[in-house]
């Protein structure tokens, strides 16, 4: 792994983190492919130290990770920050413009980590959840539905992606 890449696998693995989506141990093993990678500091070093075993390692992550990502020049988004949603948007909507991720799966995870309540920048992938229930729920009432009614919000969820990182890249 070049150490950009591990560098901004931190990076979406620490914003993930803060939103609730992303795990510990998803932040301490970037970390290690940093080091890995040849990325280097001493609290970094301390960061990909922490064990990953459940229990304590969301305390000391929240100990170490502002002052590792800034020694690296990354940015830290505190635990639920308007920002660090608004990042964690992007990241999700990169993810399905990389086609990591489905679709269906963005919309579920802004309904989920995001909600109403948050940002709102992820509204119109909240709405979009709701249109796939809504073709779920017709369809499973038995109703006649358009068979391509699924693919059509996709489409949109696509749209949508690319509004929210202002472009088109990775899309085809």
């Amino acid at each position: 792994m070049r150490p950009d890449d591990a560098l901004a696998r931190l990076q979406e693995a620490a914003v993930l983190w803060s939103v609730g989506s992303g795990t510990p141990a998803g932040v301490i093993g970037a970390a290690c492919d940093c080091l890995v990678a040849g990325v280097d500091t001493p609290t970094l070093r301390i960061l990909a130290g922490i064990s990953p075993t459940p229990g304590s390692e969301s305390d000391e992550l929240r100990r170490w990770l502002g002052d590792a990502l800034a020694e690296l020049s990354l940015t830290f988004f505190p635990e639920g920050s308007r920002a660090g949603e608004d990042e964690a948007v992007r990241v999700m909507a990169r993810r399905l413009l990389d086609r990591t991720i489905t679709s269906r799966a963005l919309t579920s995870w802004a309904y989920g980590f995001i909600t109403r309540d948050g940002t709102p920048l992820a509204a119109g992938l909240i709405d979009l959840e709701y249109a796939y229930e809504i073709v779920e729920a017709v369809v499973h009432d038995g109703q006649p539905y358009p068979d391509d009614a699924a693919a059509g919000v996709d489409a949109d969820v696509l749209a949508e992606a690319r509004r929210l990182i202002g472009g088109t890249a990775g899309d085809g």
